[in-house]
C-alpha cells in the first residue's frame, strides 16, 4: 500500500492531478446533495484538477445526471458524465449488428441508449411464448424500480433460448436517504438463480468503464485516482486498472466494513469535504 489509509492522510495527493468519480454515495444519497457539493467542484477547479464522472447506474440518461448536478448548483459537460448503460451500450454497438434483438430488464433511459447504438428493443410485456418463439440475441439487465415477475420470466425465458446475458453493474444495493436499497445485482441474482447463466458485467470493477473515463480524461493511469463509496466496485476495480484509490465513507461502506475487507484503498475519508480540504492543502493551498 503506498499511502497511510487513514482518514486525512494526504501523501501522494499532491500528484493527482485527475479524478474519477463515483456519484451514488459519493457526491449524493438519493435526492440530497452531499454537503459541501458545489464548493467540492470548485476546490477542484481551482487546483486544476480534472474530473469525469463515472456511474455504474443505468437508469438516468446522461442529461438526467447534467440536470440533477445543476439543480445542485454544478455544472457538467455532459461529455464528462459515464453511465454504466453508456458503456454497455458501447460494447455491445461493437460485438453485434445493428438492429440486433436485445431484451431490457431495466428502466427508460438503457432503452432509450441501446436503441440510439441501433438496437431494436424488445415489448417487456408481450406475451411470454414470444420468447421461446422469438429469442432476443442478448438480454441486459441493470436496476429496474418498475420490475415486474413478467420481466424477470420473459428474460429468464429469453436466455434459456439462447440470448447473451450482460448486466451494467454487479452492484447489489445503493445508498438512499432511507437506508440502502436493492440494486442492479440484485436484479440479476434472480436471473442466475433461474437460468444458471452468469452474466457479462460491463460496469465496475470491470475495465470498460475505467478504459472510457480514462480516454475522455486524456489522463495518464499515475495521475489518477478513483474516487468512490464501494470496495468491491469503486476500489477493487480502480486497483485493477492501475489506478490509485480513494474511498469515502459517506455512502455504502462503513469504517467496521473497511476493517474487515481485504480491498484497502490508498486513501480514505469521510466525504468530499474532507477529500477537498487535503487535495488542497496536498497541493498548496
Amino acid at each position: 500500500m503506498s499511502a497511510d489509509p487513514r482518514p486525512g492522510s494526504a501523501n501522494g495527493l499532491e500528484r493527482i492531478r485527475f479524478l474519477i468519480l463515483d456519484m451514488d454515495g459519493v457526491l449524493w444519497r438519493g435526492d440530497t446533495p452531499a454537503p459541501g457539493l458545489a464548493a467540492f467542484f470548485q476546490t477542484l477547479e481551482r487546483l486544476r484538477i480534472e474530473a469525469i464522472l463515472a456511474t455504474n447506474n443505468a437508469s438516468k440518461t446522461v442529461l438526467d445526471y447534467v440536470a440533477k448536478l445543476a439543480g445542485f448548483g454544478v455544472a457538467i459537460r455532459p461529455e464528462r458524465i459515464l453511465t454504466s448503460g453508456v458503456a454497455t451500450a458501447g460494447a455491445l454497438a461493437s460485438r453485434y449488428v445493428r438492429g440486433s434483438k436485445v431484451f431490457v430488464v431495466g428502466e427508460p433511459a438503457l432503452a432509450e441508449v441501446l436503441a440510439e447504438h441501433g438496437f431494436d428493443i424488445l415489448d417487456p410485456e408481450a406475451p411470454l411464448d414470444v420468447a421461446t418463439r422469438e429469442p432476443a440475441a442478448f438480454v441486459v439487465a441493470a436496476i429496474h424500480r418498475q420490475v415486474r415477475y413478467h420481466h424477470l420470466a420473459a428474460a429468464a425465458l429469453h436466455i434459456n433460448a439462447g440470448a447473451a446475458f450482460y448486466a451494467t453493474n454487479p452492484d447489489p444495493s445503493v445508498p438512499h436517504e432511507l437506508g440502502t436499497l436493492p440494486g442492479a445485482g440484485a436484479i440479476q441474482a434472480a436471473l442466475v438463480a433461474a437460468t444458471g447463466i452468469q452474466p457479462v458485467v460491463v460496469g465496475k470493477p470491470g475495465p470498460l468503464l475505467f478504459e472510457e473515463a480514462l480516454r475522455r480524461l486524456g489522463a495518464p493511469v499515475e495521475a489518477t485516482a478513483m474516487v468512490g463509496d464501494r470496495l468491491e466496485t469503486d476500489i477493487a476495480g480502480g486497483q485493477g486498472a492501475g489506478l490509485r484509490t480513494i474511498l469515502l465513507l459517506s455512502g455504502v461502506t462503513s469504517a467496521d466494513a473497511l476493517r474487515t475487507n481485504g480491498i484497502v484503498p490508498d486513501f480514505v475519508f469521510a466525504d468530499i469535504s474532507e477529500l477537498a480540504t487535503v487535495l488542497a492543502r496536498a497541493h498548496g493551498l
